[in-house]
């Protein structure tokens, strides 16, 4: 092939797209012109308009206002994009948003947004009973002969000539099937005036009305580019704010107060708390808080919710926990001198000095062991006293500790915070202590104005920080959203919603049950790691490891790829990944449980010439390159294939750091190791590729 042959080809199809989208254009004119009763103004966005219809939209003209007696919806359009109620004007002076009121000439016309949202809600409410996601019905104002694309809340205001490429470029929201149930419904619910229809462009033939190329008001360039971006999207961060209909209820809801959704992985927890909190923004004015404990994923939720509904996205707050409270705490003058390193050297010193010859090491010789177990257990409940502590019930820790232990911890645990803050230095959970305390201090004001608070994989929280987060909406009615799973749990310790005083009552507490991601073949493979697990979930339910889900999808599969050393096991791997084309790479995840295997894969990928992309770099956005993470970064995500290597060495580790640790200790590791493959195996929907070493293996 000659170097320009394919640079000649892509010239050839976009020329070929330019004829096909004028001549459209110019048959969309000829059968808007017919429209008698539509002003001039009308008939020219009609035309644009139109030539979506060959693109799979629907377009219902000069509609009946259900409840009204004369009142009228210009447009009605109905495609891939979602449901839009446009209104089009043709005034004489040109449209301006100033401080978040709509003029035109010096007067105010927010008369025109009232009636525009009015017809909205209208649409919305028409909608629910098919289960249609509320992000997904949008109002737009056109303005004739105007240049023009701003946002006014909700509201979006486009130029004639920004009004078609800019639907080309919405996100896809709705399959065919949708689409045409869509519009039927909205036919029947708003009722068409005598001779308002307009039909598909397609049916005026081939378009023969001598208009002339440059008198369209289309901008063909800007069309074809659109068409051509909407062909390149990737699926799979689509199918990541996917949203069956059975779910909408959950986000329209009105909860009296606090209230939490759970249910086993695959279950579409994130995506109806993504979905709930687009909800919330155009239902209200104030700011609203999303916050997980991973810091990698409120990007890519931002980038999703951004997506989803563009209008209300810069008033939600996307944050990890300890980001958000530091910056809460920045912003009140109060200092933090977090530094990772130096209070693990501090917590090295104390153990040195008072643990290490302690009766600690009858139980477990690992200085993590007890470090977790501050962490988690006293600083991450918020115990100041050893009375306290004495009695604690240490949920998901299995070993038990007599008091002579316990004193032990807390002397280990008073040397740690002699020598930290002699040193001058916070850990983590001396952040979330201290925003907890200027919340509950009454310094937080009006600084933090939440109507709002979403948290997502609340089971990865400390105590502490699910009382952070109450305290900032309190038992407000639809204030707080807790989402997460306590079989998923990847880290030690644990806590109930009870000790957080926050009481999830009645239809407040609801269980997702339907899994929409993961095949019988993928979920039984996962289940089998975890199904002798018994969990104490946040509600203190005590709940077994295999629970019965209602599959949606069977089209997963499970590769196990079983080689004899390391090099065959590795050199399987890659060539799994060679084996696909280099676009399908964008769906494709190979995760680890280790820092150390991380870097070993970056470098094996890599030099085999295969793109990555980090998680901790991953925004959301499609990207051609195979993501790279650990185990507990892929939370909150999913792939189309995910590929885990050596996977079962980290269940043989989890038995053996420095040495087999005795008993219960062992088990608790091995328990966390279990949870942590299974939500790695539960992030796949198409493939689940399980690399394993065997010496002997052919």
């Amino acid at each position: 092939m000659a170097a320009g042959d394919s640079a000649s080809r892509r010239a050839q199809e976009a020329r070929r797209q330019e004829r096909l989208l004028r001549e459209q254009w110019r048959a969309a004119l000829q059968e808007a012109r017919r429209w008698e009763a539509a002003g001039e103004a009308e008939r020219r966005v009609a035309a644009q308009l139109l030539v979506l219809t060959e693109r799979g939209w629907r377009l219902l003209v000069d509609r009946r206002w259900p409840g009204t007696r004369a009142a009228n919806v210009d447009m009605l359009l109905i495609g891939p994009g979602g449901v839009f109620v446009v209104d089009v004007k043709n005034w004489r002076h040109p449209p301006q948003v100033v401080e978040g009121k709509l003029r035109a000439g010096g007067e105010l016309r927010d008369d025109h947004v009232r009636k525009l949202l009015a017809v909205t809600r209208t649409a919305d409410s028409a909608v629910a009973s098919l289960g249609l996601s509320p992000v997904a019905v949008q109002p737009l104002m056109v303005f004739a002969g105007q240049q023009l694309d701003a946002e006014l809340g909700r509201l979006r205001l486009l130029g004639e000539r920004e009004v078609g490429p800019a639907l080309m470029k919405e996100r896809i929201r709705l399959p065919p099937g949708s689409v045409r149930a869509i519009a039927d419904h909205l036919e029947r619910v708003f009722v068409e005036y005598e001779g308002s229809g307009v039909t598909s462009a397609s049916a005026q033939g081939s378009g023969r009305a001598q208009v002339p190329q440059g008198d369209g008001l289309f901008d063909v360039e800007s069309l074809r580019e659109a068409a051509l971006e909407e062909a390149r999207r990737a699926p799979i961060e689509q199918w990541m704010t996917f949203l069956d209909a059975e779910q909408v209820p959950l986000v329209r809801r009105n909860w009296s107060g606090p209230a939490r959704i759970s249910g086993p992985a695959g279950t579409g927890k994130t995506v109806v708390a993504l979905h709930r909190t687009a909800y919330l923004a155009a239902q209200t004015s104030g700011r609203i808080l999303y916050v997980t404990f991973a810091n990698n994923l409120p990007r890519v939720q931002a980038t999703f919710l951004n997506a989803m509904s563009p209008s209300v996205a810069d008033r939600v707050d996307f944050r990890s926990l300890h980001a958000w409270a530091q910056e809460f705490l920045h912003d009140r003058g109060v200092p933090v001198r977090l530094h990772r390193e130096k209070a693990e050297t501090a917590f090295s010193l104390a153990w040195k000095h008072v643990g290490r010859e302690s009766c600690l090491a009858e139980i477990d010789t690992t200085p993590g062991y007890w470090r977790d177990e501050i962490d988690y257990v006293i600083k991450g409940r918020g115990i100041t006293s050893f009375e306290e502590y004495a009695v604690v019930r240490r949920l998901r820790r299995r070993s038990g500790l007599r008091r002579t232990h316990r004193e032990a911890v807390w002397a280990l645990y008073e040397a740690y915070e002699a020598i930290r803050e002699e040193r001058g230095v916070h850990d983590f959970n001396d952040v979330l202590a201290l925003a907890l305390s200027e919340v509950a201090g009454g310094h937080g004001g009006t600084a933090a104005p939440y109507t709002a608070v979403i948290v997502d994989e609340v089971q990865d929280l400390t105590l502490v920080g699910v009382r952070l987060l109450h305290s900032l909406v309190g038992d407000a009615p639809n204030g707080l959203l807790l989402v997460g799973d306590g079989q998923q749990a990847v880290y030690p310790g644990g806590f109930r919603l009870s000790d957080a005083g926050i009481d999830i009552r009645g239809a407040r507490g609801q269980v997702l049950r339907v899994n929409y991601r993961n095949s019988k073949e993928i979920l039984e493979a996962a289940l089998s790691v975890v199904a002798d697990d018994v969990f104490e979930d946040i509600d203190g339910m005590r709940t077994p490891g295999r629970r019965d889900v209602e599959l949606t999808y069977y089209e997963g599969q499970v590769q196990r790829a079983v080689l004899s050393t390391v090099a065959a096991h590795d050199q399987a791997l890659v060539d799994a990944l060679r084996a696909l084309p280099p676009q399908e790479w964008a769906g494709a995840a190979v995760l680890c449980p280790s820092k150390w295997a991380i870097g070993q894969y970056q470098s094996l990928l890599t030099q085999a010439g295969i793109r990555v992309c980090m998680l901790e770099q991953y925004n959301g956005r499609p990207v051609e390159a195979v993501k790279l993470g650990s185990y507990r970064r892929a939370k909150g995500l999913e792939f189309k294939r995910v590929y885990l290597p050596r996977h079962d060495d980290a269940l043989s580790h989890a038995k053996s750091t420095d040495g087999t640790p005795p008993g219960e200790t062992a088990r608790e590791r091995e328990e966390i190791a279990r949870s942590q493959l299974f939500v790695a195996m539960t992030r796949a929907r198409d493939v689940l590729w399980l690399g394993s070493i065997r010496p002997g293996a052919s």
